[in-house]
């Protein structure tokens, strides 16, 4: 796979069954705390958010292999297929999330996922805020992080 072969555009609705398929692997292959609700709410819940944010997809050979989910001030979902990890489609999820707030963001992520926190790290992202999970629905501790 070569980067040119990514193409990254605008995700709306009709991108639900991929986004939700590209967030559950990922979420399940990642060291962070299972998921707390069925994949059906899931699906649910990412389609309203397709209706509300503004979300990005990234796409190769016509599927979606990962997406970043933007707020005003938030970057709330960035995730890659795990058999595209490490191939630099979060980068350039990333870097396009920086382009676009470039006034900065901050995002949430678990303690645990050490690989997570080291990526946002090597894009300039810094570590702000501990919790000890206390306010999130897994109960995990979590880290605020913050770019711009």
């Amino acid at each position: 796979m070569r980067l040119t072969d990514v193409h990254l555009r605008r995700g709306d609705v009709p991108d639900a069954e991929a986004v939700t398929a590209v967030h559950l692997a990922s979420r399940r292959a990642a060291p962070m705390p299972a998921g707390v609700h069925p994949d059906d709410e899931v699906r649910r819940w990412l389609t309203g958010r397709l209706e509300h944010d503004e979300v990005w997809v990234a796409e190769l050979d016509g599927s979606v292999v990962g997406y970043v989910r933007l707020t005003p001030t938030w970057l709330d979902d960035l995730y890659v297929l795990p058999a595209h990890a490490g191939q630099g489609i979060g980068s350039m999820l990333l870097e396009l999330a920086q382009a676009l707030r470039p006034d900065g963001f901050s995002l949430w992520v678990f303690e645990s996922n050490t690989p997570a926190r080291a990526f946002y790290a090597r894009h300039g992202l810094v570590e702000r805020e501990h919790t000890d999970g206390s306010d999130n629905e897994e109960k995990a501790p979590d880290l605020r992080m913050s770019w711009g």
